[in-house]
């Protein structure tokens, strides 16, 4: 992998965090803009570390780093969720930064069209899906 392609790479998983990111700092999100982004690229780095080790060892297997990145922000997404009475909040923003790293992965082997339609289905999750669900809840309560 030539530098640039890590390079490429890297800004295409950073430029998705701040997409998603952006998305949940305007809503005024717990995890916004600085998380989504760092979460995003440091998955990306992660597997384009794998893809350099792989390289250098044919017998690395590069999806063994992804499981990790995978454990590790279940551990991050948990820190965001807090239980207040009865209700319980931040599970959104968990999910979104487990969304934010597997995009990152995404990212790093190089799928660029598919880190777009990610990204976006993301966004459009977090800004069309939490008003309906907002809904739902206010009916419920009725």
């Amino acid at each position: 992998m030539t530098i640039t392609d890590f390079t490429i790479r890297l800004l295409t998983a950073l430029f998705a965090g701040l997409i998603i990111g952006f998305e949940r700092q305007w809503h005024q999100k717990s995890a916004g803009l600085k998380t989504n982004m760092l979460v995003a690229t440091g998955a990306s780095i992660f597997v384009l570390l794998s893809f350099i080790l792989k390289n250098d060892d044919a017998t690395i297997d590069v999806t063994r780093i992804i499981a990790q990145v995978i454990t590790g922000i279940g551990f991050l997404g948990a820190g965001v969720i807090f239980r207040e009475g009865v209700n319980v909040h931040g599970l959104g923003s968990a999910a979104t930064i487990w969304c934010s790293a597997a995009i990152g992965c995404i990212a790093a082997t190089g799928l660029y069209l598919e880190t777009l339609i990610c990204t976006l289905l993301v966004v459009l999750i977090n800004s069309f899906i939490t008003p309906l669900d907002n809904w739902l809840k206010d009916r419920k309560m009725k």
